[in-house]
């Protein structure tokens, strides 16, 4: 039932709906009765207040209703009744401005200076309507008097001196919140002016901390900050304003939920205010009986909701948790608890850890710092790569939901499923899998399981063997003979670049240009992938170099049509949800293998001299470039010609350096060991006859590989040769082996050598 009165000043007539007669204004004082303010009419009689506002001038009067005298601390109404002439004339005075103020003049955030010893009266304006004086709401404004305005208020307005520094100085109840707010530097602004709200947690919240937490905090400056500031709202915010769940910005940067529950006010859902309005002159205090703690202040481990718990108890069961050091930088990639299945969680203890390890990243990274493209390491060694896609953003296989939170040490981002890093190549993962047995054996046949060994970015849709049903030998064969047909068929199935399930807009058609030229057409219905409306049986197949979504269809493109019959039967046979196109004669584009990269690796080496000690064991292998020449000017030298084409290998070696990779090329070898005949020169004493020789051993043209052994200076027989070039010889010092070119002989002076 919604009863319904007149408002002040209006009256109802006999026979007549609503109120429909008005009685002329009065002076303030006549009002006071009009609106029902009796209380407040009768101190102003005795108060001798009542000659003052039924005279001249023009006043405001914010009047407490009889219930709020009611509702006045005993004490402080005795007091006031006993000293009517001083205390209760003041009290009264507080109440008043000397001017016509109606609830329209009245501003959000206005500061007033009241008929009472200057003492300021802070104003807020909200927008749902409601109007507060030092948080006293107007429950009845704008009653209009001859010599002024009536606003009827909710309670009897206090004085207010103090800042809100001076009250926590003060209130015994806030002094562990005392201690971080002076700590921080956060007091200071709590004394400066302005309109804040603070939330100060009792001391008694406090100890409701655990021991360890209540430590750390006080302990690190920037978090005792950020706790302290996360308790205050740059807004006035009194309790009679708050209807309803608002969210509100702390000094901190994040945001808290304010509501009602009945009488009591919430904080994010939770009742905790146990006083409330404690009007300052900067600002409202709350006293709340729990502790709030931002994330900023948390461990990255203390992050974790509700829907995080499977993995944050994981990781406190496994040891990790301890792992994280405050002092360090995390970001915790924690799947929903619906991702660990009962075989997960059964699995051995060591598996499990390093499936969790595998969710914690070195370092901190911020939703805001991810790049597609993007490698993170985790603790566990492992590298996961980034993938960003219009309206979501993954990591290998799995894609964030939202509910990212910043800790002082890390960072925490939500998953729908457990990540799995990538181990085998695509071609790899084929070759492994019986399923694909007769596509792998279509890919070799067109030559592109190379492509799908090397390192690369691609999308494969892998048909399963299920789509090669009713396909002979004959068939077969039919498919490879065409070249050009196989490869359009083949890749038509492959995309460059890795697209996730998951990682598609749903609700839409996504589009994929695929290498053989045509269009995939893909959606996610109901968490399924379709690809030109085939379902995908399994999705997410994450590859070092790609993923893979295995379909039970093989993929043709409409537009492509067929000009030869043995051909189109065999399609039809295979294909039967798209109509193929036949044009008679016509032909597959050829697509040569150019549409991936060859990292290759050219470099010139210059000939160039090098003195070494023999003493030096040293081992230098040179497998490209042009040759290296060496004179050896101390100790014995012996020359080997072979004669042979060099194999390039993947990599050159140069043991005293860092590999560097190069283009793999088969070159057949014919390695023959030949030449000139091996002549060994012992020198005994200087002479011009001595020096010609060996200028002719130097002089002599050396057209093929020539392999310099430089040793301790003794001559080789034979059978030490032989051994030697076998792979013998470890009592050698040292070994240079140079592919063959033409080497340049640096001219010197050539000096006496002698050997013993």
């Amino acid at each position: 039932t919604v009863l319904y009165e007149c408002c002040p000043g209006y009256m109802k007539m006999d026979g007549m709906r609503g109120c429909p007669a008005v009685a002329p204004i009065d002076h303030v004082y006549g009002t006071l009765g009009i609106v029902g303010a009796t209380s407040t009419q009768q101190y102003s009689d005795i108060s001798k207040l009542r000659e003052e506002i039924e005279g001249q001038g023009s006043f405001t009067f914010f009047a407490p209703s009889n219930e709020a005298w009611d509702q006045l601390d005993s004490e402080i109404h005795r007091n006031l009744v006993d000293n009517v002439n001083i205390e209760l004339y003041n009290a009264l005075h507080h109440h008043m401005l000397n001017r016509r103020m109606l609830t329209k003049d009245l501003k959000n955030g206005m500061t007033l200076v009241s008929m009472y010893n200057g003492q300021k009266l802070l104003i807020n304006h909200y927008p749902n309507g409601v109007v507060t004086v030092n948080c006293a709401r107007i429950i009845h404004g704008n009653q209009v008097a001859t010599n002024g305005v009536v606003h009827v208020v909710d309670r009897v307005l206090t004085a207010v001196g103090n800042t809100m520094q001076d009250f926590i100085e003060v209130e015994d109840d806030l002094s562990s919140f005392r201690a971080p707010a002076i700590t921080s530097g956060v007091m200071d602004i709590l004394g400066r002016p302005g309109h804040y709200t603070l939330f100060a947690p009792t001391n008694e919240a406090f100890e409701r901390l655990p021991r360890g937490v209540l430590e750390r905090i006080m302990g690190d400056k920037v978090a005792s900050e950020a706790l302290v500031k996360f308790h205050i709202l740059n807004t006035l915010q009194c309790s009679e304003a708050i209807t309803g769940g608002a969210v509100y910005e702390t000094l901190e940067g994040n945001t808290v939920e304010v509501g009602c529950d009945g009488e009591s006010l919430t904080v994010n859902g939770v009742k905790m205010v146990k006083r409330k309005d404690i009007v300052t002159s900067n600002g409202v205090i709350h006293l709340i009986d729990q502790v709030l703690i931002p994330d900023s202040a948390k461990q990255v481990i203390e992050l974790g909701g509700a829907q995080q718990t499977t993995f944050t108890d994981l990781v406190a069961q496994l040891g990790l948790a301890s792992s994280l050091r405050p002092e360090g930088q995390y970001t915790l990639l924690a799947p929903l608890n619906g991702a660990f299945s009962d075989d997960t969680l059964r699995l051995d203890q060591r598996l499990l850890k390093t499936i969790l390890q595998n969710h914690i990243i070195k370092v901190k990274v911020g939703l805001s710092e991810l790049y597609n493209g993007q490698e993170l390491e985790t603790i566990g060694g492992k590298l996961l790569r980034v993938f960003v896609y219009r309206t979501a953003v993954c990591i290998e296989n799995s894609c964030m939901v939202r509910g990212s939170k910043e800790g002082r040490n890390g960072f925490i981002h939500i998953f729908r499923q457990i990540i799995n890093p990538a181990e085998k190549t695509l071609h790899e993962m084929l070759r492994n899998d019986k399923r694909f047995s007769i596509f792998l054996s279509l890919v070799k046949a067109a030559d592109l399981d190379d492509v799908l060994s090397r390192p690369g970015q691609w999308t494969l849709f892998v048909p399963s063997n299920d789509a090669f049903k009713g396909l002979t030998d004959d068939d077969k064969d039919i498919l490879i003979r065409d070249k050009n047909a196989l490869r359009n068929i083949l890749l038509y199935h492959l995309t460059q670049g890795v697209f996730i399930g998951s990682g598609f807009e749903p609700g839409v058609t996504n589009i994929l240009k695929t290498i053989q030229g045509g269009k995939l057409y893909l959606k996610t219905v109901n968490d399924t992938l379709l690809v030109n409306e085939l379902k995908s049986r399994e999705s997410d197949l994450m590859a070092t170099n790609g993923v893979i979504h295995v379909i039970d269809k093989l993929l043709y493109p409409a537009e492509l049509p067929v000009g030869n019959d043995q051909l189109l039967t065999i399609l039809k046979k295979l294909i039967k949800y798209i109509q193929i196109k036949f044009v008679r004669d016509s032909t597959f584009k050829e697509i040569p293998l150019t549409f991936y990269k060859i990292n290759i690796i050219e470099s010139n080496v210059q000939p160039i001299i090098t003195k070494e000690d023999p003493s030096i064991t040293q081992l230098t292998k040179l497998i490209e470039g042009e040759p290296e020449f060496k004179i050896v000017r101390e100790g014995e030298t012996i020359t080997k010609v072979i004669h042979g084409e060099p194999i390039i290998k993947t990599y050159t070696k140069i043991i005293d350096g860092r590999p560097v990779e190069v283009t793999e090329k088969k070159v057949t070898e014919e390695r023959i060991i030949q030449g000139p005949e091996i002549k060994y020169t012992r020198i005994t004493a200087g002479g011009s006859d001595n020096e010609e020789k060996l200028k002719k051993i130097l002089e002599e043209e050396v057209t093929k590989v020539t392999k310099f052994i430089e040793g301790d200076g003794h001559l080789l027989e034979d059978e030490e040769i032989k051994r030697l070039l076998q792979g013998a010889g470890t009592e050698y010092t040292k070994v240079t082996k140079v592919i063959e070119g033409e080497p340049q002989i640096i001219k010197r002076e050539i000096k006496k050598v002698h050997l013993e």
